[in-house]
């Protein structure tokens, strides 16, 4: 007995484009709502009146270096 066994090489597969975009769209309006919220809810584009929002986010405006008061 030898005791050497032959694997075949494995290549990953390319994904495709068409399969990307929708995952990659789909992240960038996630990012672009947190910005939103993060750094201009309660402001003079706000959405939702009060400041719930804003209190909610605090810690993390500051952290993202957003200015809120």
């Amino acid at each position: 007995m030898n005791g050497i066994i032959e694997v075949p090489a494995t290549w990953p597969v390319p994904i495709p484009l068409r399969e990307i975009f929708p995952w990659a769209a789909f992240a960038g309006v996630l990012a672009l709502l947190l910005i939103y919220f993060l750094g201009a809810e309660q402001g003079a584009t706000a959405l939702i009146s009060g400041h719930y929002v804003h209190e909610f986010v605090h810690d993390g405006r500051h952290l993202l270096a957003f200015p809120c008061h």
